[in-house]
């Protein structure tokens, strides 16, 4: 145990209660807390969605959150010590909205480009990804809040993610999946961890006591709280034999009454139960809701208070990876460019987070049209915007130019709340109505207020959820009825933006009508969670894409640079389904093929959370990549066009030119298996078998200056690399530290050619030269032996090779391990 002085304290509180408590204690009592007991001195626990905000207990887009960049883009940094402030900016926002558990960090691989999660992970090589995660748990426990490592493993793809049997080696399971788990556990002992839906090898994760007892709890020394996934608990017996401690959300669980039913009848030992109950009452105790035992980390022992919109800009404009940079084209000159053309939809509506549990609501956006015409005036250009072709041309949910307000009434059609509403969804839990409003005696919630329209012409209307419902846009009913498609995916039906279209109305830009939505039969049943979800959906009229694609293209002819925003869409990254694609969506290559024809000057922000493909690649002069890059993203975009930042990015992930490049991609399981056939190698190791070149390679990224890397010696385990920024200005450099056998020995294990080391960030004047240590740990020379359930030094000669990407390694030194000397 982490702290000792609190196992007495724990002990005395588990004798006091008795076994309904106990098994109560495990259960959710609603969507995100623990019951309190009072009994014993023991507080609510709640818990909260991450990893780019902390949304707090209710999905209520009244009390917004900060919003971080993106997991992809946080990894980008390549800076752990940016991950821990991170953290502790989260933890601030814990603390703020009263919640104990950040649901944060996701640990699972980039293991094919197709995952519809991806952009909540940080990237396919293990190493990178606890080393970043570790940090980002230890700067959230800097501030007495508890991280959660998730998803406890093989969580990689989304498809059939509740049923799918992974079946996956054990030397793959412990290099690949286990690893950053393993790392992140001895480094930073996160208080929970969750486990994932999806079975491993035979054994749902939830009930996969190998892994969960054997390893996680035996072998990695864990003390902390195994959580299960939302709804991913499935049988009481298994689960609480199998190491799971609490099963969410509640009320209705396999634990509670069920569990100690369970007891009763013998089918569970009560110190099994014990044991889970000790788990929970250290969680308890750690963030300060066990009477008797302080918190770990007292207020005055927090980190300082630190500027959440600082740092979230900071994350932003680090992460951002300069792909291409012909002719230096950036950062943009005011002495050569006087004339800026601005392009694309995601320029004015940014898209600045993934879809699904990750979903947190900004107090505000900073889009890259509004932060360049802030920037620009300073800079002595003029700036003109084209919107170009709409990258979704589907309904999306009531936002821009609507004033709502969301009523809720009984039979008798008596108000039972009445609150403004952000935008025109309405989604709560039974307990959770607002204004404390009574379940049991809802009839119906209507959605009604004003929308002002940007546009004239045919706005289109659409509904998210079951009917009936009735819908009303300046006085012309358009439904009564709609019942969408059911989606199997429970978590995905409640959180999802599929809309089904109503109707259309013919509206005057400036002109303000009235809008009503009511539902007259709002209660929906989801497994166990009973609640209310449905919304508005609205979508602008919109002139042919040849013609806006056109009016893009003369606005780049006029203009001395394009920067053209690029995006994927809420319906192609997000919680629930995989891609099928890598092409961006809508006729936005076909965009940026005109712009760049027109403008040779052109550059391309690709707002995507994940790999996108570029076929346009070599006919524009500059690429950058700004992931989802949260709240401050426009700002931060800003920033590094016009030279006050650098893109410090590089790729935690292997971007392909097209998605039938990718080593690994298959996503789909066959009878409910899904093969890890490829072994250890997916990502950057993949690639190294297969032979073919990627678009960008693991590791890569441009700055705004020149490095020359002069040595590397090897000193017991350190890597010492002497670099210079050979540049004119000031810059920044991810020392990137690779190895690998030298030669192939007969008998030697199958091994990557090269694998990521370490690595260290630098900052260097022009001219100077640096010198930094990067620690090559022990495992880097191991393999897991299946034959002897052990890691194995595999002795022989190995290169250390460093550099600023795995493709681009220009020094290197010998190192012999395990060899007579």
């Amino acid at each position: 145990m982490e702290h000792p002085e609190y196992a007495d304290v724990v002990e005395a509180a588990l004798k006091r209660l008795d076994l309904d408590a106990k098994t109560r204690l495990l259960a959710g009592q609603d969507l995100w807390s623990l019951p309190a007991l009072p009994e014993i001195g023991l507080g609510s626990l709640v818990m909260s969605d991450g990893p780019v905000g902390v949304r707090g207990a209710s999905w209520d887009p009244g009390d917004p959150s900060l919003v971080l960049p993106s997991p992809t883009a946080l990894a980008a940094t390549w800076d752990p010590e940016l991950a821990r402030r991170a953290g502790q900016v989260l933890a601030q926002e814990a603390r703020r909205k009263g919640v104990h558990v950040l649901l944060a960090p996701t640990v699972n691989l980039h293991r094919s480009p197709r995952g519809g999660r991806h952009f909540e992970s940080y990237s396919e090589d293990p190493l990178l990804t606890a080393r970043i995660g570790a940090n980002h748990v230890a700067g959230v426990q800097d501030g007495g809040i508890g991280a959660t490592v998730k998803h406890f493993v093989a969580n990689d793809a989304e498809t059939d993610r509740f049923t799918v049997d992974n079946r996956v080696g054990a030397r793959t399971l412990r290099e690949l999946y286990l690893a950053p788990f393993e790392q992140i556990i001895a480094e930073a002992n996160p208080w929970v961890v969750m486990s994932a839906y999806n079975s491993v090898n035979g054994s749902t994760m939830t009930e996969n006591r190998d892994l969960q007892i054997g390893v996680l709890r035996q072998e990695w020394g864990y003390d902390g709280v195994v959580v299960s996934d939302w709804l991913a608990a499935r049988d009481t017996v298994r689960a609480i034999t199998g190491g799971l401690d609490v099963a969410m959300p509640g009320p209705v669980t396999v634990f509670g009454p069920a569990l100690a039913g369970a007891v009763r009848d013998g089918r569970v030992a009560e110190s099994v139960v014990d044991d889970a109950v000790r788990h929970v009452l250290l969680l308890a105790a750690r963030v300060g809701l066990l009477a008797g035992a302080g918190p770990v980390v007292p207020e005055d022992r927090r980190p300082a208070p630190l500027d959440g919109e600082a740092v979230a800009r900071e994350i932003a404009a680090r992460s951002i990876v300069l792909l291409r940079n012909a002719d230096r084209i950036l950062p943009l000159d005011p002495a050569a460019v006087t004339r800026v053309a601005l392009i694309g939809r995601a320029a004015r509506d940014a898209r600045i987070l993934g879809g699904g549990s990750a979903t947190v609501f900004p107090t505000r956006v900073v889009s890259p049209l509004a932060a360049l015409q802030t920037a620009l005036p300073a800079a002595a250009m003029k700036l003109t915007y084209a919107m170009g072709p709409d990258p979704d041309g589907e309904l999306d949910v009531a936002r821009e130019g609507f004033a709502l307000r969301t009523v809720l009434r009984d039979a008798d059609g008596r108000t039972l709340a009445d609150e403004p509403s952000p935008f025109g969804r309405a989604r709560w839990l039974s307990s959770d109505l607002p204004g404390g409003a009574d379940f049991d005696a809802l009839d119906s919630v209507e959605i009604a207020g004003t929308f002002t329209p940007r546009e004239s012409g045919r706005h289109h209307f659409g509904i998210n959820g079951s009917g009936p419902f009735r819908l009303v846009v300046d006085n012309r009913e358009l439904t009564q009825e709609t019942e969408p498609a059911a989606d199997d995916d429970i978590v995905a039906a409640v959180l999802g933006n599929r809309f089904t279209a109503a109707g259309s109305v013919e509206l005057e830009a400036g002109r303000t009508v009235q809008v009503s939505l009511r539902s007259q039969s709002p209660k929906g049943h989801h497994g166990p969670l009973s609640g209310v979800a449905f919304a508005l959906g609205h979508r602008a009229p919109e002139r042919a894409d040849d013609d806006l694609i056109a009016e893009a293209v003369a606005a780049a002819a006029e203009a001395d640079v394009a920067v053209v925003v690029v995006a994927t869409t809420e319906r192609v990254e997000s919680e629930g389904f995989d891609r099928a694609s890598l092409r961006l969506p809508g006729r936005q290559d076909d965009l940026v093929a005109a712009v760049a024809a027109a403008n040779p000057r052109t550059v391309v922000v690709v707002n995507a959370g994940a790999p996108v493909e570029m076929p346009w690649r070599e006919d524009v002069a500059a690429i950058l990549l700004s992931w989802f890059p949260g709240q401050e993203g426009g700002a931060a975009l800003a920033d590094v066009l016009l030279g006050v930042e650098e893109p410090g990015g590089r790729l935690p992930t292997t971007w392909p030119v097209e998605l039938a490049d990718a080593p690994v991609s298959e996503v789909t399981p066959t009878d409910g298996v899904l093969p890890y056939d490829e072994g250890p190698f997916i990502g950057y190791r993949a690639w190294q078998r297969a032979g073919t070149e990627p678009a960008f390679p693991f590791g890569y990224g441009l700055g705004y200056t020149d490095w020359d890397y002069e040595g590397v010696d090897i000193i017991g385990g350190t890597a010492r690399v002497r670099v210079r920024n050979t540049g004119d200005r000031p810059g920044r450099e991810v020392v990137q530290v690779y190895a690998g056998p030298v030669g192939d020995p007969a008998g030697s294990p199958d091994r990557p050619r090269r694998q990521l080391a370490g690595f260290a960030t630098v900052t260097a004047g022009p001219g100077e030269l640096i010198e930094v240590s990067v620690t090559v740990p022990d495992r880097t020379f191991q393999i897991w032996d299946e034959s002897a359930d052990a890691w194995v030094t595999v002795p022989g000669s190995y290169r250390i090779e460093a550099g600023h990407s795995i493709a681009d390694l220009p020094i290197s030194a010998q190192l012999e391990v395990g060899l007579d000397q």
